[in-house]
Protein backbone atom coordinates (compact mmCIF):
# COMPACT_ATOMS: atom_id res chain seq x y z
CA UNK A 1 0.00 0.00 0.00
CA UNK A 2 3.13 2.57 -0.02
CA UNK A 3 2.38 3.89 -3.15
CA UNK A 4 -1.21 4.48 -3.01
CA UNK A 5 -0.73 7.56 -0.69
CA UNK A 6 1.40 9.13 -3.82
CA UNK A 7 -1.43 8.15 -5.70
CA UNK A 8 -3.71 10.02 -3.78
CA UNK A 9 -2.06 13.05 -3.15
CA UNK A 10 -1.66 13.27 -7.52
CA UNK A 11 -5.15 12.71 -7.77
CA UNK A 12 -6.18 15.34 -5.04
CA UNK A 13 -3.12 17.65 -6.61
CA UNK A 14 -5.36 17.58 -9.93
CA UNK A 15 -8.94 17.95 -8.47
CA UNK A 16 -8.30 21.14 -6.60
CA UNK A 17 -6.47 22.83 -9.34
CA UNK A 18 -10.05 22.29 -10.85
CA UNK A 19 -11.82 22.23 -7.24
CA UNK A 20 -9.92 23.98 -4.13
CA UNK A 21 -12.47 23.02 -1.61
CA UNK A 22 -12.52 21.32 1.64
CA UNK A 23 -15.43 18.57 1.37
CA UNK A 24 -17.41 17.74 4.50
CA UNK A 25 -18.66 14.61 3.16
CA UNK A 26 -18.25 11.95 0.37
CA UNK A 27 -20.94 10.56 -1.26
CA UNK A 28 -21.20 7.57 -3.36
CA UNK A 29 -24.47 6.56 -5.84
CA UNK A 30 -25.04 3.15 -6.70
CA UNK A 31 -27.03 2.03 -9.24
CA UNK A 32 -29.86 3.60 -10.20
CA UNK A 33 -29.32 6.38 -7.98
CA UNK A 34 -27.89 9.22 -9.80
CA UNK A 35 -30.48 11.47 -9.74
CA UNK A 36 -28.60 13.12 -6.08
CA UNK A 37 -26.41 15.09 -8.49
CA UNK A 38 -30.06 17.78 -9.15
CA UNK A 39 -29.84 18.82 -5.84
CA UNK A 40 -26.55 19.80 -5.86
CA UNK A 41 -24.93 22.94 -6.49
CA UNK A 42 -22.71 22.06 -9.32
CA UNK A 43 -19.08 24.21 -8.85
CA UNK A 44 -16.85 21.43 -10.87
CA UNK A 45 -17.64 17.68 -13.28
CA UNK A 46 -14.52 15.42 -13.53
CA UNK A 47 -15.01 12.75 -15.59
CA UNK A 48 -12.94 10.17 -13.68
CA UNK A 49 -10.69 9.21 -16.52
CA UNK A 50 -9.22 12.43 -16.61
CA UNK A 51 -8.29 11.68 -12.55
CA UNK A 52 -4.82 10.10 -12.00
CA UNK A 53 -5.17 6.75 -11.21
CA UNK A 54 -9.13 6.40 -11.06
CA UNK A 55 -10.07 3.44 -12.62
CA UNK A 56 -12.75 3.70 -15.10
CA UNK A 57 -16.36 2.40 -14.84
CA UNK A 58 -17.57 0.19 -17.33
CA UNK A 59 -21.24 -0.04 -15.57
CA UNK A 60 -24.00 1.27 -18.15
CA UNK A 61 -25.88 2.85 -15.35
CA UNK A 62 -22.69 4.82 -13.62
CA UNK A 63 -22.29 8.17 -15.22
CA UNK A 64 -18.76 7.77 -14.48
CA UNK A 65 -17.59 10.96 -13.09
CA UNK A 66 -16.84 12.93 -10.14
CA UNK A 67 -19.20 15.85 -8.87
CA UNK A 68 -17.86 18.85 -6.79
CA UNK A 69 -20.03 21.23 -5.19
CA UNK A 70 -22.67 22.05 -2.30
CA UNK A 71 -25.12 20.30 -0.71
CA UNK A 72 -27.46 21.64 1.75
CA UNK A 73 -24.92 24.30 2.10
CA UNK A 74 -22.06 21.74 2.75
CA UNK A 75 -19.02 20.99 0.35
CA UNK A 76 -19.46 17.72 -0.92
CA UNK A 77 -17.25 15.00 -3.88
CA UNK A 78 -20.04 12.96 -5.39
CA UNK A 79 -18.79 9.71 -6.83
CA UNK A 80 -21.82 9.38 -9.97
CA UNK A 81 -21.08 5.97 -10.33
CA UNK A 82 -18.58 3.09 -8.62
CA UNK A 83 -16.03 0.67 -9.24
CA UNK A 84 -16.87 -3.05 -8.21
CA UNK A 85 -15.03 -5.96 -8.36
CA UNK A 86 -16.63 -8.07 -11.00
CA UNK A 87 -15.08 -5.44 -13.28
CA UNK A 88 -11.71 -6.58 -13.15
CA UNK A 89 -10.55 -4.03 -10.58
CA UNK A 90 -8.25 -4.57 -7.29
CA UNK A 91 -10.10 -3.79 -3.81
CA UNK A 92 -7.07 -1.06 -3.72
CA UNK A 93 -7.75 0.33 -7.08
CA UNK A 94 -11.81 0.56 -6.48
CA UNK A 95 -11.50 2.50 -2.81
CA UNK A 96 -8.86 4.84 -3.89
CA UNK A 97 -11.24 7.42 -4.38
CA UNK A 98 -12.53 6.85 -0.69
CA UNK A 99 -9.04 7.79 0.21
CA UNK A 100 -8.97 10.65 -2.09
CA UNK A 101 -11.81 12.22 -0.64
CA UNK A 102 -10.36 11.74 3.36
CA UNK A 103 -7.16 13.66 2.04
CA UNK A 104 -9.27 16.29 0.44
CA UNK A 105 -10.73 16.61 3.66
CA UNK A 106 -14.09 14.64 4.21
CA UNK A 107 -15.14 13.80 7.36
CA UNK A 108 -18.02 11.91 6.38
CA UNK A 109 -18.78 8.59 3.91
CA UNK A 110 -22.29 8.49 2.92
CA UNK A 111 -22.41 4.95 0.37
CA UNK A 112 -25.58 4.23 -1.41
CA UNK A 113 -26.62 0.94 -3.08
CA UNK A 114 -29.10 -0.83 -5.24
CA UNK A 115 -29.33 -4.99 -3.59
CA UNK A 116 -31.70 -7.81 -3.51
CA UNK A 117 -33.90 -7.70 -0.25
CA UNK A 118 -33.55 -11.34 1.58
CA UNK A 119 -35.74 -10.18 4.87
CA UNK A 120 -39.25 -11.36 4.21
CA UNK A 121 -40.23 -7.98 6.07
CA UNK A 122 -38.62 -6.15 3.28
CA UNK A 123 -40.02 -5.31 -0.14
CA UNK A 124 -38.74 -3.95 -3.24
CA UNK A 125 -38.63 0.19 -3.01
CA UNK A 126 -38.35 -0.19 0.53
CA UNK A 127 -34.62 1.73 1.83
CA UNK A 128 -32.60 -0.27 4.26
CA UNK A 129 -30.06 1.90 6.78
CA UNK A 130 -26.98 -0.28 7.11
CA UNK A 131 -26.03 -1.30 10.50
CA UNK A 132 -23.20 -4.19 10.10
CA UNK A 133 -22.08 -5.57 6.92
CA UNK A 134 -20.78 -8.96 6.32
CA UNK A 135 -17.57 -9.21 3.82
CA UNK A 136 -17.88 -12.16 1.41
CA UNK A 137 -15.79 -10.82 -1.33
CA UNK A 138 -12.78 -13.23 -0.22
CA UNK A 139 -10.71 -9.80 -0.04
CA UNK A 140 -10.11 -6.95 1.87
CA UNK A 141 -8.52 -3.74 0.42
CA UNK A 142 -6.38 -3.47 3.64
CA UNK A 143 -4.40 -6.63 2.25
CA UNK A 144 -0.82 -5.97 2.07
CA UNK A 145 1.71 -3.52 4.12
CA UNK A 146 0.34 -1.26 5.94
CA UNK A 147 0.66 2.71 5.52
CA UNK A 148 0.32 4.57 8.69
CA UNK A 149 -0.09 7.64 7.22
CA UNK A 150 -3.59 6.01 5.62
CA UNK A 151 -4.76 3.91 8.93
CA UNK A 152 -3.86 2.09 11.40
CA UNK A 153 -2.84 -1.86 10.99
CA UNK A 154 -5.69 -2.98 12.42
CA UNK A 155 -8.73 -0.80 12.22
CA UNK A 156 -11.63 -1.42 14.84
CA UNK A 157 -14.91 -2.40 13.16
CA UNK A 158 -16.91 -2.76 16.23
CA UNK A 159 -19.16 0.22 14.55
CA UNK A 160 -18.39 0.71 10.97
CA UNK A 161 -21.88 2.81 10.43
CA UNK A 162 -22.50 5.50 12.99
CA UNK A 163 -25.51 3.97 14.76
CA UNK A 164 -26.50 7.64 15.49
CA UNK A 165 -26.72 8.50 12.15
CA UNK A 166 -28.61 5.56 11.16
CA UNK A 167 -31.05 6.09 13.88
CA UNK A 168 -31.43 10.16 12.58
CA UNK A 169 -32.56 8.66 9.23
CA UNK A 170 -35.09 6.13 10.18
CA UNK A 171 -36.48 9.30 12.34
CA UNK A 172 -35.97 10.87 8.90
CA UNK A 173 -37.80 8.12 7.13
CA UNK A 174 -40.87 8.33 9.99
CA UNK A 175 -41.04 12.13 9.32
CA UNK A 176 -41.79 11.78 6.01
CA UNK A 177 -43.17 8.67 5.88
CA UNK A 178 -40.92 6.75 4.03
CA UNK A 179 -40.60 3.04 4.53
CA UNK A 180 -37.28 1.98 5.90
CA UNK A 181 -35.48 -0.39 7.90
CA UNK A 182 -32.06 -1.29 9.58
CA UNK A 183 -30.01 -3.83 8.68
CA UNK A 184 -26.95 -6.03 7.46
CA UNK A 185 -25.70 -6.06 4.13
CA UNK A 186 -23.55 -9.00 2.84
CA UNK A 187 -21.13 -7.79 -0.09
CA UNK A 188 -20.27 -10.73 -2.73
CA UNK A 189 -17.95 -10.64 -5.74
CA UNK A 190 -20.65 -11.15 -8.44
CA UNK A 191 -21.17 -10.81 -11.31
CA UNK A 192 -23.76 -13.50 -10.96
CA UNK A 193 -26.75 -13.33 -9.21
CA UNK A 194 -27.25 -15.81 -6.27
CA UNK A 195 -28.92 -19.39 -6.61
CA UNK A 196 -31.27 -20.44 -4.31
CA UNK A 197 -28.68 -22.62 -1.80
CA UNK A 198 -26.49 -19.11 -2.02
CA UNK A 199 -29.61 -16.93 -1.07
CA UNK A 200 -30.96 -19.88 2.25
CA UNK A 201 -26.98 -19.50 3.04
CA UNK A 202 -26.47 -15.68 3.65
CA UNK A 203 -30.16 -15.25 5.22
CA UNK A 204 -28.90 -17.69 7.86
CA UNK A 205 -25.83 -16.38 8.55
CA UNK A 206 -27.67 -13.23 9.66
CA UNK A 207 -27.78 -11.06 6.64
CA UNK A 208 -30.90 -8.69 5.76
CA UNK A 209 -29.50 -7.31 1.94
CA UNK A 210 -27.16 -8.68 -0.69
CA UNK A 211 -24.79 -6.66 -2.87
CA UNK A 212 -21.79 -6.77 -5.36
CA UNK A 213 -20.44 -3.21 -3.76
CA UNK A 214 -20.16 -0.84 -0.76
CA UNK A 215 -18.14 -2.85 2.21
CA UNK A 216 -14.71 -2.35 0.28
CA UNK A 217 -15.13 1.25 0.27
CA UNK A 218 -16.46 1.29 3.94
CA UNK A 219 -13.68 -0.51 5.08
CA UNK A 220 -11.66 1.78 3.63
CA UNK A 221 -13.32 5.04 5.13
CA UNK A 222 -13.45 3.60 8.75
CA UNK A 223 -9.44 2.51 7.75
CA UNK A 224 -9.13 6.18 7.39
CA UNK A 225 -11.01 7.36 10.05
CA UNK A 226 -13.91 8.74 8.16
CA UNK A 227 -17.60 7.96 9.73
CA UNK A 228 -20.01 6.02 7.83
CA UNK A 229 -23.78 6.16 6.70
CA UNK A 230 -25.05 3.48 4.16
CA UNK A 231 -28.28 3.33 2.41
CA UNK A 232 -29.30 0.63 0.23
CA UNK A 233 -32.41 0.60 -1.93
CA UNK A 234 -34.27 -2.94 -2.11
CA UNK A 235 -34.69 -3.39 -5.72
CA UNK A 236 -35.85 -7.13 -6.02
CA UNK A 237 -36.87 -9.77 -3.14
CA UNK A 238 -34.92 -12.64 -2.96
CA UNK A 239 -36.77 -14.94 -1.28
CA UNK A 240 -35.32 -18.49 -2.06
CA UNK A 241 -38.93 -20.44 -1.75
CA UNK A 242 -40.45 -17.72 -4.20
CA UNK A 243 -38.02 -16.78 -6.32
CA UNK A 244 -37.90 -15.40 -9.97
CA UNK A 245 -35.44 -14.71 -12.47
CA UNK A 246 -33.21 -11.42 -11.91
CA UNK A 247 -34.71 -8.33 -14.73
CA UNK A 248 -31.75 -6.01 -14.60
CA UNK A 249 -33.75 -3.53 -16.03
CA UNK A 250 -36.34 -3.88 -13.81
CA UNK A 251 -34.02 -3.63 -10.82
CA UNK A 252 -32.44 -0.30 -12.38
CA UNK A 253 -35.77 0.96 -12.72
CA UNK A 254 -36.91 0.11 -9.29
CA UNK A 255 -33.75 2.44 -7.90
CA UNK A 256 -34.74 5.20 -9.69
CA UNK A 257 -38.34 4.80 -8.49
CA UNK A 258 -36.88 4.71 -5.12
CA UNK A 259 -34.52 8.11 -5.70
CA UNK A 260 -36.96 10.85 -4.28
CA UNK A 261 -36.49 8.63 -0.84
CA UNK A 262 -32.81 8.44 -1.24
CA UNK A 263 -32.34 12.30 -1.71
CA UNK A 264 -34.99 13.02 1.08
CA UNK A 265 -32.68 11.05 3.68
CA UNK A 266 -29.44 11.89 2.26
CA UNK A 267 -30.63 15.27 2.08
CA UNK A 268 -31.60 15.12 5.74
CA UNK A 269 -28.78 14.06 6.98
CA UNK A 270 -26.78 16.85 5.45
CA UNK A 271 -28.84 19.37 6.98
CA UNK A 272 -28.58 17.56 10.34
CA UNK A 273 -24.66 18.19 9.78
CA UNK A 274 -24.69 21.53 9.06
CA UNK A 275 -26.80 22.54 12.14
CA UNK A 276 -24.57 19.89 14.09
CA UNK A 277 -21.76 22.22 12.69
CA UNK A 278 -23.53 25.24 13.69
CA UNK A 279 -23.80 26.21 10.33
CA UNK A 280 -27.65 25.95 10.18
Amino acid sequence: MLEIYDQVQEACAFIRQQWNHNPHAGIILGTGLGSLVEQIEVEAMIDYDQIPHFPRSTVISHRGRLVCGKLCGLPVMVMEGRFHMYEGYPLKKITLPVRVMKHMGAQLLVVSNACGGMNPYFKSGDIMLIEDHINLLGDNPLIGINDDRLGPRFPDMSEPYDLHLVDKALELARKNDIVAHKGVFVAVSGPNLETRAEYRFLRAIGSDAVGMSTVPEVIVAVHSGMRVIGFSVITDMCLPDALEAADVAKIIATAKGAEPKLRTLVSGIMDYERARLGKA
